[in-house]
C-alpha cells in the first residue's frame, strides 16, 4: 500500500508545479517593455505557435515610429514637400499612428522675394505671369508653384552686436528689438532665438515662440569686448537655422543683425559667412549701429550681406529710426512672394548657381537672394 501511495505522489508532482506557475504567467508587468520584449515563458509550458509578432516588437531588424516623421536631409536651394503616398508603413492601422513622409526634389529651387515700386513701397498684387526667372543665365524650365504674401512660419535669429563699439545706444536697441519680437512672433507658429556677440557668439535664448523668454534673452546682453560678427552669422546659420525643423516643414528663415559691421575677431571670412547663409536659405536684414552720420566701411559690409541673401540694410542715423527699421522688416516679412521652379540643365554637383528674378514692369524692383549652391548627389 505504501508503494502505491509513493507512486501516486510522484506522478502528481509535475501537475502541481505547472498549476503553481500559471498565476505567474497571468501577472506579467504591464510596462511597455513587457509588450515589446516579453520575457520567455517558464520551461515546463510550451506556448502555442504565433502568426504575428508582438505589438511594437522589431521585425526583420527594423522598427517604425509614429511620433518621428521620416525626413530627407535638407540641401541648399530646395525645400521639402509632403509626399502623397508610399515610402513608409504606419505602425498600425489606427488613424493616430500615421507616419508623415517627407520627399524632396533636388532639382527644384525655392526662392522668397520682395517687390517694391520706385517709392520703395511694397507691391503685393502681382501674378506668376508678371515675372521671369533666370537660373544660371538660362530661363527656368517650369514654375512649380507661386504664392503671394506668403504666410509661412518664421524662424528668426536676432543677432545683436554687444561689442564696445555699440555701447552708446545699446539700451535703446535692446528695447527696439524686444518690441519687434513681440510684434512678429506668433505663439505656436513662429520661433526665434537671440544671440549676442563680441569676441564670441553667445546664445542667450534658444528657439522659442515665447516673446517673454525672448525679451529676457535680449535683456541679458551686456556690451563689451571685440567683434566677431562673421563667426556669429556663420554659427547662427549652420548650427541654428539650418538644423531647425530639418526640412520637415517649409519655413522662412531670417536673421536680424544689429551691428556697425566692423569685424576684428572672426575666424571665418566674410564670404564664408555669406556662403553659409545662402546654403541655409537665410535672408539677412541688417540694422547699422553707426552713429557718425556717414556711411563707413562696416556699413558696406552690412549691405553686402543683405544684397547677397535678398534682405535689406538699414542706416538709422537717428536713434528713433531704429524702431522704424524694425517695423519695416516686420512689414516686409509679411509682404513677400514665394516661387518654386525647375532650373534648366540642372546638375547636382555642389556648385554655385546665380538667380535673377525680373518683373516685366520696369517700374518694379525685385529683391531676392543672388544664388544658391546645388546639392551634391
Amino acid at each position: 500500500m505504501k508503494n502505491w501511495l509513493i507512486l501516486f505522489l510522484a506522478a502528481a508532482l509535475p501537475w502541481g508545479l505547472v498549476a503553481q506557475d500559471s498565476p505567474q504567467q497571468q501577472q506579467l508587468p504591464n510596462a511597455p517593455s513587457s509588450s515589446k520584449y516579453p520575457p520567455p515563458p517558464p520551461a515546463p509550458v510550451t506556448p502555442p505557435p504565433s502568426t504575428s509578432a508582438p505589438a511594437g516588437s522589431p521585425q526583420n531588424g527594423s522598427t517604425t515610429s509614429a511620433s518621428s516623421p521620416a525626413a530627407s536631409t535638407p540641401n541648399a536651394g530646395t525645400t521639402a514637400a509632403p509626399a502623397a503616398a508610399g515610402g513608409a508603413t504606419p505602425a498600425s492601422d489606427t488613424p493616430d499612428d500615421t507616419v508623415t513622409v517627407i520627399r524632396k526634389r533636388v532639382d527644384e529651387v525655392n526662392v522668397v522675394f520682395t517687390v517694391t515700386d520706385k517709392r520703395d513701397h511694397f507691391v503685393k498684387d502681382l501674378k506668376e505671369s508678371d515675372f521671369r526667372v533666370i537660373d544660371d543665365n538660362k530661363p527656368a524650365v517650369s514654375i512649380q508653384s507661386f504664392s503671394r504674401q506668403t504666410n509661412l512660419p518664421l524662424r528668426v535669429g536676432l543677432l545683436i552686436d554687444a561689442s564696445n563699439s555699440v555701447r552708446d545706444r545699446f539700451k535703446f536697441e535692446q528695447e527696439a528689438a524686444i518690441e519687434f519680437l513681440n510684434q512678429i512672433i506668433r505663439p505656436r507658429y513662429d520661433k526665434a532665438f537671440v544671440i549676442g556677440f563680441d569676441t564670441t557668439p553667445e546664445v542667450t535664448q534658444d528657439f522659442t515662440d515665447s516673446p517673454e523668454q525672448l525679451s529676457k534673452g535680449v535683456r541679458m546682453l551686456r556690451a563689451g569686448g571685440g567683434t566677431a560678427m562673421y563667426d556669429a552669422i556663420y554659427f547662427a546659420c549652420r548650427d541654428k537655422l539650418m538644423k531647425e525643423d530639418k526640412g520637415v516643414i517649409a519655413t522662412r528663415r531670417a536673421i536680424i543683425l544689429l551691428s556697425d559691421g566692423e569685424d576684428n575677431q572672426s575666424r571665418v571670412s566674410r564670404e564664408e559667412a555669406v556662403e553659409m547663409a545662402q546654403r541655409a536659405e537665410v535672408i539677412i536684414y541688417a540694422i547699422s549701429t553707426n552713429t557718425s552720420g556717414l556711411k563707413l566701411r562696416g556699413d558696406k559690409v552690412l549691405e553686402h550681406f543683405a544684397e547677397e541673401t535678398g534682405g535689406k540694410a538699414f542706416f538709422p542715423f537717428k536713434i528713433e529710426d531704429v524702431a522704424n527699421a524694425f517695423t519695416e522688416i516686420s512689414d516686409e516679412l509679411r509682404s513677400q512672394y514665394a516661387v518654386s521652379y525647375k532650373p534648366a540643365d540642372f546638375v547636382a554637383d555642389g556648385k554655385y548657381r546665380n538667380i535673377e528674378i525680373m518683373a516685366d514692369n520696369k517700374k518694379y524692383h525685385v529683391r531676392a537672394r543672388r544664388g544658391y549652391y546645388a546639392p551634391r548627389q
